[in-house]
């Protein structure tokens, strides 16, 4: 009777717990082990990005030459009853601009000044370029003295009468560098004095001095 009974008796269901995707707290280790690994890339990605820019990519000044100033035009004339003094003069700037960087320059558009004694008597526009990674730029300018600027210069006529004039030449160029993804802003200039040998007609005791700045 006994067996009877136990057989009788229903099967009872049994229900195993598996660990799987269903376990929360195996989703949020998945979660944190995915989130760090890609922490970890984009650090190390970004720290890559740091040491170029501070090496290979860093931002170096561009390096400005006069490497010649001629005398283009000179054209003098005198006339002693009343003193009159007629002056044409034109300069020939032979410049280069060099990029040091690895990547390329773009330089905004500016002007070469010609100067007398402090005071803008001449210039010329410097267009806008662009130049590629260690490479370099000749620009050919022409420096035409501008005479209504000098007619009341007391100073000019001695200095023509004397055979001398001594002048300027004044250039500035800002160009922007772009290191990985941002942009640095650079300047170079260049200032050169040089003497008008009127009886010769030719450019003597030429001087140049460069400034070139970051920022």
């Amino acid at each position: 009777m006994d067996i009877e009974k136990k057989e009788e008796q229903p099967l009872r269901s049994t229900t195993v717990s598996v660990a799987g995707d269903h376990n929360p707290k195996l989703k949020r280790r998945r979660c944190i082990t995915i989130c760090s690994i890609i922490t970890g890339v984009i650090l190390m990605i970004a720290l890559i990005l740091l040491i170029l820019s501070l090496t290979v990519f860093k931002a170096k000044k561009p390096v400005m030459t006069l490497n010649s100033v001629e005398l283009e035009d000179l054209d003098v004339k005198i006339s002693p009853l009343p003193l009159q003094i007629s002056l044409n003069l034109s300069l020939a700037l032979d410049l280069t601009i060099k990029n040091p960087n690895k990547v390329s320059v773009k330089y905004q558009p500016s002007s070469a000044i010609l100067r007398y004694k402090g005071r803008d008597i001449g210039d010329v526009p410097v267009p806008a370029g662009k130049i590629g990674a260690d490479g370099s730029e000749r620009l050919n300018l022409t420096l035409v003295i501008f005479i209504d600027r000098l007619v009341t210069d007391s100073d000019m006529y001695r200095d023509v009468l004397g055979g001398n004039l001594q002048i300027s030449t004044y250039t500035r160029v800002k160009a922007k560098v772009r290191v990985v993804f941002f942009n640095v802003h650079v300047t170079s200039a260049s200032t050169c004095d040089v003497n008008v040998d009127i009886a010769s007609r030719s450019v003597s005791n030429q001087t140049c001095h460069y400034k070139n700045n970051l920022g």
